[in-house]
């Protein structure tokens, strides 16, 4: 799968009063953003060094020294922090998908929009490295995890949505953009997983990861399989399936 050219990524444009989609203006609000911040960086640290489930709330609170009913005011549980990364991905991937010109074709859309969001995360924590990639490998790792993932990306529906609304169908009715949805959410977690297996390093491993197993989507959905699909074969490749290229 080609890459989206840089001039071509743009990123969807912070709200008022935001920046990198992150509330700048009250006091109030920056202290809030900073403790949420601080939270999740303390429990990554600690469910990295001691493992999740050996990790209590009391350990998170203690390292930020807030008290645990400041926790959960921002978070419902240890579960819920973690998650957190994987929600704020969701709705940056929402954001970047309806950014995509309107004559993109859905698949190709979603895919540079994956593509768009592992930016932001990339280029969001300039002072240190983004913590979104260690809490997913992570996430991957941790059978709890995975699991609550998996149920959350189940009940979500904010990607189904939006492909509806850029293709003016109806997602209570049109099959479409849940399919779609679903085998994006296939091909992220099978991407993930060859990440992780391979030593995760970053943004560039994860793109090439994904664009590997996007590009054998259409060969496994035409035809018979009894000649093997090469590394560069791409769904449009085969007769009948439009690629995912621009």
């Amino acid at each position: 799968m080609t890459r989206p050219a840089a001039a071509a990524i743009r990123e969807p444009e912070p709200a008022a009063g935001t920046v990198a989609g992150r509330r700048v203006g009250p006091r109030r609000e920056r202290k809030k953003q900073q403790t949420r911040d601080a939270l999740i960086r303390a429990g990554m640290e600690l469910f990295r060094a001691k493992g999740y489930e050996h990790t209590a709330v009391r350990e998170i609170t203690d390292a930020v020294d807030v008290a645990e009913r400041t926790f959960f005011r921002y978070f419902a549980s240890k579960e819920d922090l973690a998650l957190s990364f994987v929600k704020d991905g969701t709705q940056t991937l929402a954001a970047a998908l309806r950014t995509r010109p309107p004559g993109e074709e859905p698949l190709q859309a979603l895919c540079t929009a994956f593509h768009l969001t592992l930016e932001h995360f990339r280029t969001s924590h300039a002072a240190d490295a983004s913590p979104y990639f260690p809490m997913m490998e992570l996430i991957d790792s941790t059978p709890a995890l995975l699991a609550a993932q998996l149920h959350y990306l189940h009940d979500d529906d904010q990607i189904i949505r939006v492909l509806a609304e850029r293709e003016h169908v109806d997602p209570d009715t049109d099959l479409r953009p849940r399919v779609l949805a679903i085998v994006f959410a296939a091909l992220t977690s099978l991407a993930n997983r060859a990440w992780r297996i391979n030593g995760g390093g970053g943004t560039e491993p994860l793109v090439a990861a994904f664009d590997h197993y996007a590009d054998q989507l259409g060969p496994a959905l035409a035809g018979h399989w009894n000649t093997p699909a090469g590394p560069g074969t791409s769904p449009g490749d085969r007769p009948g399936h439009a690629s995912p290229r621009r």
